[in-house]
């Protein structure tokens, strides 16, 4: 797990420095909204009734229900249907035309996932100056809370080891904040709390932030206690899974950014995600120029 993790993580760090994360998710969605598109077009074309109504199916099911990309797959089929009836080339066979529906099944799902569970909105925002309690598991199994960091700033994040996006592409932008702040990062504790705790257990969510940076900790616990956590937080979290699925096969979508708390424990503001290490940075920088001004 520790090599795919190191992988990922390589991968994102190149695409950290453009406009906005959620912006290359929606991006990639799109592109596979398209291919989508094109292959309904394609089975219209070619009179492949099954194949037509399972790319229908796919995008009804996974693809986010606005009107951008329901433009996109309108114009897409018709271009496609137009594009194989006017090039006169043979069709291909169901079954190739079934197995690209299968893998663009995987990609839209892909895709769409950390888009959808970053855009879940909050119903109400965290009061700055609240105190947001935690009481935890470390990755050796013993209780770990939000006062264990007295005296230190914490970046409080969370999310799920499966995550194929939005929490990775966090993590690494935790590590680039460490580096950032070279010796000030002493004074700064990053935790990584599960919204999974079914498959996230001390030791794989232990892996899996040891593989963007050691210092990173990451805490699992009971339902009960994980979703106090999120409620003290006031971050949502749901666990999406298609019907007639195996019970370990779901993914969660949960609300994104992370949370700067002081050396006190009072919340200091809320990072929304999509900003810049370099905002990030001077942020913390400038909470903790004040502290130590008083």
């Amino acid at each position: 797990m520790t090599r795919r993790l190191l992988a990922l993580a390589a991968m994102l760090t190149g695409t950290l420095g453009t406009p906005s994360a959620l912006a290359q998710a929606e991006d990639m969605a799109l592109q596979a909204v398209a291919e989508l598109a094109r292959l309904n077009g394609q089975a219209l074309a070619c009179r492949d009734s099954a194949a037509a109504q399972r790319a229908k199916a796919l995008m009804l099911e996974l693809a986010p229900k606005t009107g951008r990309f329901g433009n996109v797959f309108d114009e897409g089929t018709q271009n496609a249907f137009l594009a194989q009836t006017r090039a006169e080339r043979p069709c291909p066979p169901a079954a190739e035309l079934s197995a690209q529906l299968d893998a663009q099944a995987r990609r839209l799902r892909s895709a769409t996932a950390g888009l959808a569970h970053a855009q879940i909105a909050d119903d109400s925002e965290l009061p700055r100056h609240s105190m947001p309690r935690y009481l935890l598991q470390g990755p050796r199994g013993g209780a770990v809370t939000g006062d264990d960091f007295r005296g230190r700033f914490q970046l409080v994040a969370f999310g799920f080891t499966s995550c194929p996006d939005v929490c990775p592409t966090t993590l690494i932008e935790v590590k680039q904040t460490l580096e950032a702040l070279g010796e000030r990062a002493a004074k700064l504790q990053p935790v990584f709390i599960t919204i999974d705790p079914q498959r996230d257990t001390p030791v794989v969510i232990e892996a899996y932030t040891k593989a963007f940076d050691p210092r990173i900790l990451g805490l699992t616990g009971s339902e009960a206690l994980v979703r106090r956590a999120a409620d003290s937080f006031k971050v949502r979290y749901r666990r999406v899974q298609e019907p007639g699925a195996a019970p370990d096969v779901y993914t969660m979508e949960h609300s994104a950014g992370m949370f700067l708390l002081g050396p006190d424990g009072q919340l200091l503001e809320r990072i929304v995600y999509g900003t810049t290490v370099r905002e990030i940075v001077t942020r913390i920088g400038t909470w903790m120029d004040t502290a130590a001004a008083r």
